[in-house]
């Protein structure tokens, strides 16, 4: 099984959490938008008090489906929010787990950063 998350201490800036100075709630909406949008990306289940969305993106039969949980926190009003994501894929040949993370953080921070 493949596991892959953001870090504070990834030398990778693309696989640490992003931290904007964008309101929750905007950089909340952008999330959905994003994961929609992405191909063989879906939203499964989204959580809006918690500031999750799981997604599943397919990878076909060697890669498997990866479980992505994308996780935005911030206070409601002040613009400062941080997107976490965690990437985990079970039963594939070839996980991607780390690239699912990098895909998702580089749209994202052209977007809201």
């Amino acid at each position: 099984m493949g596991v892959f998350e953001t870090r504070d201490d990834a030398a990778d800036p693309l696989h640490r959490p992003l931290r904007v100075a964008v309101r929750w709630e905007e950089v909340w909406a952008e999330a959905k938008n994003l994961a929609s949008d992405l191909p063989a990306w879906r939203i499964v289940r989204e959580d809006a008090a918690a500031g999750t969305l799981e997604c599943e993106r397919s990878g076909g039969w060697l890669r498997g489906r990866a479980q992505i949980t994308i996780s935005v926190h911030g206070p409601q009003g002040i613009p400062s929010a941080t997107v976490s994501l965690r990437s985990q894929t079970a039963g594939a040949l070839f996980a991607r787990d780390r690239a699912n993370v990098r895909e998702f953080l580089e749209l994202f921070s052209r977007r809201v950063g």
